[in-house]
């Protein structure tokens, strides 16, 4: 029962004029009641001012859609434009990349290198081995082309040849 009377007071005080507070006796009179209430230099003002903040944010929206689709047309332009930049830049610095890459290359190249030789120095009494070779080619070289003038004089003209034809060939 207390529902049904919580029920009936709501819809008094729909059907209520809020200054006097008597019942409204039909749906005209709510009408000219509300249409009262909306022309009320109060709630007209409120309604421009909710108008205004309407229309600034459309018009903020409005702006920041128009910016992203200025910054999408210029993303676009630019991928589709790439090749024909990356074509100019490869033609311009063409030689000075080469060398680049052949710094890089041999960088990588030396390191793997040394990475392979420390894995081969890794291993037991392969060290030891290496070191003795490297002894025994020194011996060799010191006493096949460093001990008599002659064949200093060998070693001189070969390198001179390999030389000559190195930078002929450049």
């Amino acid at each position: 029962m207390n529902i049904i009377h919580a029920d009936e007071t709501v819809s008094h005080k729909l059907s209520c004029d809020r200054n006097t507070q008597k019942p409204m006796n039909s749906e005209i009179q709510q009408k000219q009641y509300e249409y009262d209430n909306i022309t009320s230099p109060e709630t007209v003002s409120a309604m421009e001012d909710s108008e205004t903040k309407n229309l600034s944010k459309q018009t903020a929206a409005i702006e920041t859609e128009s910016q992203w689709r200025k910054i999408g047309r210029q993303t676009s332009d630019f991928f589709a434009k790439l090749p024909e930049y990356f074509h100019k830049f490869w033609h311009a610095y063409k030689t000075p990349i080469i060398s680049l890459l052949w710094v890089f290359a041999a960088i990588i190249a030396v390191r793997i290198i040394l990475a392979v030789l420390d894995v081969i120095n890794d291993i037991p009494l392969a060290e030891p081995l290496f070191v003795l070779i490297g002894f025994g080619y020194t011996i060799w070289f010191t006493f096949r082309y460093l001990v008599l003038a002659s064949t200093r004089q060998e070693l001189a003209t070969e390198i001179a040849s390999l030389k000559k034809e190195f930078l002929k060939n450049s």
